[in-house]
């Protein structure tokens, strides 16, 4: 891999991801630009004790261009865009309308393609192996930022998920805080060692192969389940066996193997409602470890894939029960769900 870092014409970082060694980036941001102005703010719930990110210049970001008009396909036949290249494999810049930026933290989005046509489900191997040493080593960059404790990786795909760029893509955003989801993992894996000695990740991990009903799919270094306790209508837990708290922290073998098995679950996805489906809608979500953090050890990485389409033409909503109190109630039974992503194997 090659990894160029150029600037845009407004300041902004902008990175390019290379599988060829020898590519020369040297193509210049001449867009006539205004420095970028935020108002990204961080506030403190004194009732939940969690944090909102308060950013109103959001409400004028791009909105569902036209495909000829994307900003994140490269700059060619005379259209300017955030990619100043005429083509690329990877790239990554600094989101120009961050909900996270300065002291509050910060905001990337992910190219994973030139291709504006195609979905992370149609990159090959040798694209999603690319994609994830991206995700690595913006997680490490990302590590030596004094205002950033957590790096988050992730992809929102479809319309109904609230997608307003059609182009394959994905953020990362770095928290200067440790967010609520990943507090209480690590509240329920200190506990959990306290009472057993042992830690938390693993054993879910051991009790989903011990059982067998909600594995979707086994690789020599990953595994994949539907959780027992399922929130989402159709969800995805894919845990690497070796336990490591961050995408870093991967082996070899583990990097050889991820685009396998990871592209397998996505194109399972699309299959789940049967053909003539539109494209599933889902997030994909890779859980890191905090840094510097107590407890930090006992994390487990591992990558949450799942969709808010309940059946077909049907959406799982957010409702009284989920939203006014945080209790989700879920249609699909998860042994259900799994026995669905293994008959959609690819043949």
């Amino acid at each position: 891999m090659k990894k160029t870092v150029t600037t845009l014409a407004d300041g902004r970082e902008l990175i390019y991801y290379d599988a060829a060694d020898d590519t020369v980036r040297d193509a210049v941001d001449r867009r006539p630009l205004d420095a970028v102005s935020t108002s990204s703010e961080i506030r403190r719930d004194p009732l939940l004790g969690d944090s909102v990110a308060v950013a109103s210049h959001r409400q004028g970001r791009t909105y569902h261009p036209p495909a000829d008009e994307c900003p994140l396909c490269p700059s060619r036949d005379g259209r300017l865009s955030e990619i100043p290249d005429a083509h690329y494999d990877v790239a990554v810049f600094e989101n120009r309308f961050p909900s996270l930026a300065g002291d509050s933290g910060r905001c990337e989005v992910v190219c994973f393609t030139s291709d504006h046509d195609v979905s992370f489900a149609g990159l090959t191997e040798e694209q999603a192996a690319l994609v994830l040493e991206a995700w690595t080593d913006r997680t490490a960059d990302l590590a030596e930022h004094p205002q950033v404790t957590q790096v988050f990786c992730f992809e929102n795909r479809g319309a109904e998920i609230g997608v307003t760029l059609g182009h394959p893509h994905g953020q990362i955003y770095g928290y200067p805080f440790v967010t609520p989801r990943t507090e209480l993992m690590m509240r329920s894996a200190g506990a959990h060692r306290e009472e057993t000695g042992r830690n938390l990740f693993d054993d879910v991990v051991a009790r989903e192969l011990a059982d067998g009903s909600r594995v979707v799919l086994e690789g020599e270094h990953w595994v994949a389940f539907v959780p027992y306790a399922a929130h989402w209508p159709y969800e995805v837990h894919l845990y690497p066996r070796r336990r490591v708290p961050d995408l870093r922290e991967l082996d070899d073998a583990a990097r050889t193997e991820f685009p396998q098995v990871y592209l397998e679950l996505l194109r399972r996805f699309d299959r789940i409602f049967g053909p003539g489906e539109p494209p599933t809608p889902y997030i994909s979500a890779w859980h890191q470890a905090p840094f510097a953090v107590p407890g930090r050890e006992e994390f487990g990485l591992h990558l949450e894939l799942f969709t808010i389409r309940r059946t077909s033409g049907k959406l799982k909503f957010l409702a009284g029960s989920e939203s006014g109190m945080g209790v989700f109630i879920n249609d699909v039974p998860p042994e259900a769900a799994a026995r669905r992503l293994r008959e959609v194997a690819s043949e």
